[in-house]
């Protein structure tokens, strides 16, 4: 799977995040459900085809911790953000999103809506 790593122009983090990008049908069906834990180093970058809510929307059954969720729309700005919790059905962004940053919550602060984020690809020597 690609990786990728996770830069926030705005308000650089004190250490990039490693996310899984997730841009086939089978691997956003898939998300982290099932897994046992998210490392506060690494995450999983959900990539819808276009900005859309509805698109973007996630659902946390049988994730079983808490996640902090970060949407970000199609020119690389994040558009809303939130903690979503174990086992609940439903989480929409306020605005279209394209793409669904899901990290380990002690992240959420790391991340303000209008941020500009960029993704790129992991050097593997």
């Amino acid at each position: 799977m690609r990786q990728v790593t996770i830069h926030n122009k705005s308000h650089p983090l004190k250490q990039p995040i490693q996310a899984c990008f997730c841009d086939t049908f089978f691997c956003r069906l898939k998300g982290l459900m099932f897994s046992h834990v998210i490392s506060s180093e690494t995450g999983l970058l959900l990539v819808e085809s276009r900005d859309s809510r509805l698109d973007a929307a996630i659902h946390m059954f049988f994730v079983n911790y808490d996640l902090a969720i970060i949407w970000i729309n199609g020119q690389k700005q994040v558009v809303d953000k939130r903690v979503a919790y174990r086992w609940r059905p439903f989480y929409m962004p306020a605005a279209p999103a394209r793409y669904i940053l899901e990290i380990h919550p002690d992240h959420i602060q790391d991340f303000y809506i209008g941020d500009i984020i960029d993704f790129r690809d992991e050097q593997i020597n």
